[in-house]
């Protein structure tokens, strides 16, 4: 019968309804498991190394933006100037690694005096590094690097970008609706950029009931360095209150 429950033991030998593979052979499940085997093994890598490396940084803030972001232009400029505004509060900047907005943040970083950290990411595509990283950790996983991003952040700050962008933010979003995290300040950089984004999601998300008023209060839209460093500030001192260290600034 076409709808009955299947087991793994009977789908084990099946052979491939997309053919034998390169080899000359029909896959099946006992080619598979070794190998998602040794990918656990992989992953579990890329989390020790992340978290060996990355232990050290705090406190730190997470910036994003996109990477084809031409050098000189307006927001690559402005993240030079936020990310050294922080990094003179004492705050390391952490950044996706590569060009346009991620090379202005470790820039200013570096500007800052404080520490660059760069989470490179290995693409079919080439995506070469950037020159101004101290700390520089490579990943094969989108969402091993994901949780390196957010464990060892404060806050993120959001310039304009991408899917990319839009993926890390929305995710922060979510993490701090859920109460996944607290006292973490989601900052976007950009009025004139968000403003069509910030109007469809009162529009759209909060007049279709899809979230409530008071998500829209979980971001933050600014163009003032100054007001990002505060909104760090207030958010790191919220949470080591809340963890019971006291204020530490």
């Amino acid at each position: 019968r076409p709808d009955s429950p299947r087991s793994l033991a009977s789908l084990r030998d099946e052979p491939n309804p997309d053919g034998p593979d390169p080899r000359g052979h029909i896959r099946s499940m006992k080619d598979v498991i070794p190998k998602d085997t040794w990918t656990v093994f992989k992953i579990m890598g890329e989390f020790v190394e992340g978290f060996e490396t990355l232990r050290r940084v705090e406190p730190a803030v997470s910036i994003f933006g996109g990477s084809r972001v031409r050098k000189g232009s307006r927001y690559y400029r402005k993240a030079v100037q936020v990310s050294q505004a922080l990094a003179r509060e004492g705050f390391s900047i952490i950044t996706g690694g590569g060009p346009g907005i991620m090379e202005a943040a470790n820039l200013g970083a570096r500007r800052g005096g404080g520490r660059s950290v760069g989470l490179n990411i290995r693409l079919p595509f080439e995506q070469d590094y950037n020159r101004y990283i101290d700390t520089l950790v490579h990943f094969n996983y989108f969402f091993a690097r994901k949780v390196m991003f957010i464990k060892y952040a404060c806050a993120y700050v959001v310039f304009p970008g991408g899917f990319g962008t839009l993926d890390e933010a929305f995710e922060a979003l979510t993490l701090v609706q859920t109460h996944k995290i607290d006292n973490f300040p989601v900052i976007m950089i950009g009025r004139d950029f968000w403003r069509g984004m910030t109007r469809w999601l009162g529009r759209e998300m909060l007049g279709r009931g899809m979230i409530g008023a008071e998500d829209q209060r979980l971001f933050t839209v600014t163009d003032d360095p100054q007001e990002v460093c505060r909104l760090v500030r207030d958010g790191y001192r919220k949470r080591l209150q809340a963890n019971g260290v006291g204020d530490a600034r």
